[in-house]
């Protein structure tokens, strides 16, 4: 079982685009139709799901799948992840100090953190 499933429950889903295309009319008795690009209002990085929509843990889900991705991570099954704000914290066991400094780093490259509190953590 990855990160992401093991902390929400479900599988990540790809990201969408932040811009959607639209279909816009033309004035009146102009049959013709234009497409254009419009952009969805912006949403807060820390906000961010990796789905690319507002989500309230969305920082935190986008570091749970960057710990799937990353082959010395996705195994640790004893280290949870949460976000206070753009701040990401870290709580649990880990298995040694190796691990927590590559946790620590491989946070830190998430768009939108901040900070990584890591304090909360001990070696198992």
């Amino acid at each position: 079982m990855g990160w992401f499933s093991r902390l929400f429950g479900k599988e990540e889903k790809a990201a969408q685009p932040a811009a959607v295309a639209q279909k816009v009319k033309q004035p009146a008795g102009d049959s013709v139709v234009n497409t254009r690009t419009a952009k969805q209002p912006e949403i807060p990085l820390e906000r961010l799901g990796p789905d690319g929509k507002y989500d309230q843990s969305g920082l935190a889900k986008r570091v749970a799948v960057a710990f799937d991705q990353d082959p010395e991570l996705d195994d640790i099954e004893t280290v949870y992840v949460a976000q206070l704000s753009s701040q990401v914290v870290l709580k649990g066991k880990a298995p040694n100090q190796a691990a927590i400094d590559k946790m620590v780093a491989v946070a830190s490259r998430v768009k939108g953190a901040n900070d990584v509190d890591a304090s909360q953590l001990t070696v198992d």
